[in-house]
């Protein structure tokens, strides 16, 4: 598509986002969208909506035109067919959500016949099972989007993820209306139910659709082979539902997969590599002193290796305990204790140890973790301080979006 054509279909598709955020019906539009939109692939719809809110556009507008995109064009994009093996990651999200579709689809049917107490345990049961596609959500969000966003595809991701968090919304409301089915009188709680039920599966079946017609055709035109392998290894760390097939997660054949700045890939100059990332000296030691804890790191042959600088130290640590023995660091009457977690430690029956105290009126908490390399040998002792004082205080919720500067 020429960058002629492109900035042409933007600017109808401005002219439509306008009618409807007029209030112009979609149904008065779907002809000239189609019209607009003729032969577009869904990586080119991607990247246009990724335009136009690069332009301004609010992402609200974009999803209102996502919508009509659907109704206008559902027949031919429910004819593309996803060619990948079973357990590529693709595969296992769409088959997810045919197991999302045929629990809302049971949701609709008992709700509509629910009469007694047992109807309901039935939608407790279905409504926990939406609530365990959690998982679902989390691997698109922390490894599809951020790969799509890498490969310039960002909007449809934010669209997806925004979905998501009207998902949760509303199966949440659901679960907390199920929950206190008692304490509601029965023609209250029917009519409650079927709006809730419907306006789920409303935003459920259009979310879906989006997802298999365009986010995901869109990932496989850009997304690389060898992506895809560190996709599904990062899925299986994340996890699975409990509705999620066992035959399109079981290991998949292939050769180990080199992550980006992993093994093979030099580290910038002046950094070091992590298997997560690259930080520098002066990043690392940030991070690790802006941490609200108090950290202190002994080594193997129980020696102080490394503490951390927090800026309101619950104890004090100075350089001068740099390769002191640990047990020279306690009061005599507790070093038997320090030695049996060390030894515990070493000797892999123990992997946490942890005490509270009272110091100034705050509540101290103290933790020892056997730190372990990936076969599980013993590299030393970290200890862990934090105040748990202000954190015993909270209650209800206080979200991202409440803050306040």
């Amino acid at each position: 598509m020429t960058s002629e054509l492109s900035a042409h279909k933007k600017r109808m598709l401005k002219e439509l986002i306008t009618q409807l955020h007029a209030g112009v019906p979609p149904q008065e539009v779907k002809e000239r969208f189609r019209q607009v939109l003729e032969g577009v692939s869904p990586l080119e719809i991607a990247k246009i909506e990724q335009d136009l809110v690069n332009e301004g556009t609010p992402r609200e507008e974009i999803q209102r035109l996502c919508d009509v995109h659907m109704a206008v064009f559902r027949e031919q994009l429910e004819k593309q067919k996803l060619e990948v093996s079973l357990e590529h990651p693709c595969n296992i999200l769409v088959e997810e959500h045919k197991i999302l579709l045929q629990l809302s689809e049971k949701l609709n049917t008992i709700s509509n016949k629910v009469q007694q107490k047992s109807d309901v345990k039935q939608l407790k049961q279905i409504t926990e099972d939406l609530l365990d596609a959690e998982k679902h959500y989390l691997r698109e969000e922390n490894v599809l989007f951020p790969i799509l966003e890498k490969h310039g595809i960002s909007e449809p991701p934010a669209i997806m993820w925004m979905e998501h968090n009207q998902l949760r919304e509303k199966k949440k409301q659901l679960h907390n209306l199920i929950e206190k089915y008692d304490t509601l009188k029965f023609p209250d709680f029917k009519k409650q139910l079927d709006e809730s039920v419907k306006s789920l599966a409303d935003i459920l079946s259009s979310h879906i659709f989006k997802e298999n017609n365009i986010l995901i055709p869109a990932a496989l035109r850009v997304v690389s082979e060898e992506e895809w392998k560190a996709i599904r290894k990062e899925f299986d760390e994340i996890g699975y539902c409990c509705f999620t097939p066992e035959k399109l997660i079981a290991p998949p054949k292939i050769e180990g997969v080199k992550k980006e700045g992993g093994e093979g890939v030099a580290a910038p100059k002046g950094t070091l590599q992590f298997e997560t990332g690259t930080l520098s000296k002066e990043e690392i030691e940030a991070v690790l002193d802006t941490l609200p804890v108090d950290i202190t790191f002994v080594d193997k042959n129980d020696s102080v290796k490394y503490f951390n600088k927090a800026e309101k130290r619950i104890f004090v640590r100075t350089k001068a305990i740099i390769g002191r023995k640990v047990q020279l660091c306690h009061p005599q009457k507790s070093v038997h204790i320090v030695n049996k977690i060390v030894e515990a430690f070493k000797a892999g029956k123990k992997d946490v140890a942890e005490f509270w105290l009272q110091k100034d009126n705050r509540t101290i908490h103290i933790r020892y973790f056997a730190v372990r390399d990936k076969n599980g040998k013993y590299m030393g002792t970290m200890e862990v301080t934090q105040d748990l004082t202000d954190i015993k205080k909270i209650e209800r919720e206080k979200r991202l979006l409440d803050w306040e500067g």
